[in-house]
């Protein structure tokens, strides 16, 4: 229950972004609940190949390189649904950096408070 929570907070969250950001396009609910779940699975089996292949890279940055890696994720999704478009890279950074933000803050509110 809290999986499908997260992945319909997260189309929140894209839909908010298509509408705000320039170059970042969603064609309705649907595509946005794709995207969301064409995410989630990059993040889950991509992402940690990606961060492995990238070490090195991300070591001498201090981390800054995993930015690059939720760019490239956001792009892979582009290509994946029909629905969605992102028009560059510097657009994919953006749109990674502040869906980010907004997931966590989201995902704080779905957090249970224990005593």
């Amino acid at each position: 229950m809290k999986t499908f929570l997260k992945i319909l907070l997260t189309a929140f969250a894209v839909i908010l972004l298509a509408n705000v950001l320039p170059g970042v396009e969603v064609a309705g609910y649907f595509s946005a609940i794709t995207v969301a779940i064409v995410i989630a699975l990059l993040n889950m089996f991509v992402r940690p190949l990606l961060v492995f292949f990238t070490l090195p890279a991300t070591m001498v940055t201090l981390g800054l390189f995993l930015f690059v890696i939720n760019a490239i994720i956001i792009l892979l999704a582009d290509k994946l649904v029909d629905g969605f478009a992102v028009s560059g890279f510097f657009a994919a950074l953006f749109f990674s950096i502040l869906l980010s933000i907004f997931r966590s803050f989201l995902f704080s509110l779905l957090k249970e408070k224990h005593k």
